[in-house]
């Protein structure tokens, strides 16, 4: 029997996780226990949560001062419950600012405890020292990009491995890259164009940025007459989204859940979008984009801590700029709208984008599902403890 420990703050971390553990139990089967913290995703695999994950769920610097009480209490409970579970191994995924807090408690108490990083920190966009640090007490770290294992080995981190983005194995995802593939030649925009607007995952980004996206949806529609557009709302905000597109002059069709998402990725010529996750999502879609994005005051006071070239993650994978973004005071609706009317027309813009977001999809291949090739890590580090 192996039991595994997970630390896991967010959505899309759980989702991570749960993919980890269907590949650890195609392994162990039976002698596989699970035991930490998740949400709904590996719950459904058969790890009960030790407290709801939303609560860790914020994002910016503000955010985090105000909730700083709730958090450290939350940390000395987890630490307390992976060290009573007495696990063969721990698993962190993501959300650094607290899984890594409770790797360095673990790792100070039980110091023969092997503790694995799935999805490390971004030492390439911030923080970069933070990758030596880390030696200190992750024995392995598991990424979800093709470029990171060199990063960390060039700035002395732990051993990385790429195993592919869990984005690669989502079906409907796979639907859409398979069709770009197969495709003899780029793909055309349609008359008239498609526009898809994605204002962010978070309240906060929906917030500071719907504003914007709202004005610059009506000044394309000004110059390109007839342009559709199209909003998957996350369901969790459903409320805030309707009530924010409410007050745009010109709106799009809200459209909701998992398959309304990609058949609008699948269907859109372009996309005005948050700068994040979906930028990569965007790109193994084929779709050219504009990025934008506000941060929140506390963490605008902070912006010179960020050491990246860049905050887009097509960018990073190809090394040059290939996806334009936008940041605080360059996020202006009339510039946003002339750069997106050149993504949603058959311009050398377009064909850049299009062609180098087939370079993504062949760097990111990977032969075997992520989750395979992350638990065969996992399972390693444990057996090497016994050992």
């Amino acid at each position: 029997m192996i039991k595994v420990a997970f630390v896991v703050g967010e959505h899309s971390g759980d989702r991570i996780g749960a993919d980890l553990i269907r590949g650890l139990r195609s392994r162990l089967g039976n002698d596989l226990s699970v035991t930490g913290l998740a949400g709904d995703a590996m719950a459904a695999e058969g790890l009960t949560s030790l407290f709801n994950i939303d609560e860790l769920s914020i994002i910016g610097a503000g955010a985090i001062v105000a909730r700083l009480p709730q958090l450290l209490w939350r940390l000395d409970q987890t630490t307390r419950h992976i060290l009573r579970e007495e696990p063969d191994v721990l698993v962190v995924i993501d959300s650094f600012s607290f899984s890594h807090r409770i790797a360095r408690r673990v790792r100070k108490a039980r110091p023969g405890l092997p503790i694995v990083n799935y999805v490390p920190p971004a030492v390439w966009a911030y923080r970069p020292e933070r990758a030596a640090d880390m030696t200190a007490y992750i024995d392995r770290a598991i990424s979800a990009f093709p470029f990171e294992p060199a990063v960390y080995r060039a700035l002395g981190g732990p051993p990385s491995t790429y195993v592919g983005h869990p984005l690669m194995g989502d079906p409907k995802l796979a639907t859409i890259r398979a069709a770009l593939d197969a495709a003899p030649v780029l793909r055309q925009p349609g008359t008239p164009p498609k526009l898809l607007i994605l204002p962010g995952s978070r309240r906060g980004e929906v917030a500071r940025l719907g504003r914007d996206f709202g004005r610059t949806f009506a000044v394309l529609s000004e110059r390109i007459p007839g342009l559709e557009g199209v909003l998957p709302a996350v369901s969790r905000l459903r409320g805030r989204i309707e009530a924010e597109v409410a007050t745009w002059t010109v709106k799009p069709t809200i459209v909701h859940g998992d398959d309304a998402k990609w058949e609008a990725f699948a269907t859109s010529d372009a996309a005005l979008a948050a700068s994040g996750t979906v930028s990569l999502e965007l790109a193994l879609a084929g779709v050219p984009m504009a990025l934008a994005y506000r941060l929140d005051p506390l963490a605008y006071r902070l912006r010179h801590l960020i050491s990246g070239w860049t905050a887009a993650l097509p960018n990073y994978i190809v090394d040059h700029a290939l996806v334009p973004e936008h940041f605080h005071e360059f996020v202006r609706p009339a510039l946003l709208a002339r750069k997106l009317e050149r993504l949603l027309t058959d311009t050398p813009e377009r064909h850049a984008q299009l062609q180098g977001f087939a370079d993504i999809r062949r760097k990111m291949a990977v032969d075997r599902p992520p989750g395979e090739a992350a638990a065969e890590i996992v399972i390693d580090a444990a057996r090497n403890r016994r050992s």
